[in-house]
């Protein structure tokens, strides 16, 4: 058997402490040390046993990892990518890859002149739930794909926005703290985005950054697509609420994203399949059925993290690696190009 995969994590967030707690009951890893810039943070080691480091090169030399998992904020990212690649260490960065298209292809470059793998965090990749969906869609099951409509809504509490950088450009606000998954999802599943049209309101709160925004979106495959996301509306039809993924979110068995097909359409993540009883008769008038896709649940992070130690040895391709990311985030980038511009925005190719 392979020994275990020597892990270390920079940034310790609540997604950075998550992740050290999955690498901790993984027999496949071995936590070897956690990096912050917060002093203070250095407790969070004291709970793990393991060293503690302020500066990610000091980390790389004394204890020489395989890889680091890189859940620090977006704008450090390539200049953490840059440290690891100089000791050839593999990285898995949270999303999204950077918080500039400049940034992610300093990356891709990085990491392709060192030799060293990139996994992007784009988690809701590795869900059963979603692999399923974009099984189905792909198979041809729901016919050509016509277009598909997500809602995002939930409530964030008011101590949420006591962290200045959540209320402020370039980072705060849902379109890219939140959205930027779901946006990789419909890629995901859909294929790729060619163009954007975004509006967005912050009346509520009357942040500097949005509290709701409304997508279209058009597909090359010639689908069409809507998103209505908002963070101050008090809703169960989010992907935290309805997969019950996270256990921090108050569970709501609804759905949330509806995929349409010229033969049939399915319901997030019900997986309810609707599909007329007798395909010769097919039009408004004729009646239809539902079935369901039963999925087992597992962890997205969990399997994430089996997938990372797979990569790092060489049994697999990332699922999502740097070009990848930073598609997802020139989609993300168009939303807010589009709100500001108040006119459609074309996806460039990253």
């Amino acid at each position: 058997m392979s020994s275990p995969v020597g892990l270390a994590v920079s940034g310790l967030g609540w997604i950075g402490r998550k992740h050290a707690e999955l690498i901790r009951a993984h027999r496949d890893c071995h936590l070897l040390g956690l990096c912050d810039v917060d002093a203070a943070r250095r407790s969070v080691a004291e709970q793990f046993d393991v060293p503690f480091y302020q500066n990610i090169e000091e980390l790389l030399e004394c204890e020489h990892p395989e890889a680091v998992i890189i859940a620090t904020p977006n704008h450090t990212h390539a200049e953490i990518v840059e440290s690891c690649a100089k000791w050839s260490v593999h990285v898995l960065i949270e999303k999204p890859i950077a918080d500039t298209l400049s940034a992610a292809h300093r990356i891709q470059h990085v990491a392709h002149e060192a030799g060293i793998q990139v996994l992007v965090g784009h988690h809701r990749r590795h869900s059963p739930l979603i692999q399923e969906t974009r099984s189905i869609v792909n198979s041809g099951e729901l016919g050509r794909l016509v277009g598909v409509s997500m809602m995002w809504a939930l409530l964030k509490p008011a101590e949420y926005f006591e962290v200045d950088w959540r209320c402020t450009r370039p980072g705060g606000g849902p379109s890219f703290i939140n959205l930027i998954h779901e946006l990789d999802t419909l890629r995901f599943i859909c294929g790729e985005i060619g163009q954007v049209c975004a509006l967005s309101g912050s009346s509520i709160r009357q942040l500097d950054v949005e509290d709701s925004l409304s997508i279209t979106l058009s597909f090359n495959n010639g689908a069409m697509g809507s998103v209505f996301a908002s963070d101050t509306a008090a809703s169960p039809w989010s992907y935290e609420a309805t997969t019950a993924e996270n256990p921090y979110y108050f569970h709501a068995d609804q759905n949330c994203y509806h995929f349409f097909g010229t033969t049939g359409s399915l319901a997030f993540p019900r997986m309810e399949l609707w599909r007329y009883v007798n395909e010769s008769h097919a039009s408004w008038q004729h009646p239809m059925t539902m079935s369901r896709h039963e999925v087992m649940p597992t962890d997205p992070l969990e399997r994430q993290l089996e997938h990372f130690c797979k990569v790092i040895r060489d049994q697999e391709e990332p699922i999502i690696d740097a070009r990848e990311g930073a598609q997802s985030l020139a989609v993300a980038l168009a939303v807010l190009e589009s709100i500001q511009q108040q006119t459609p925005v074309e996806i460039p190719e990253a």
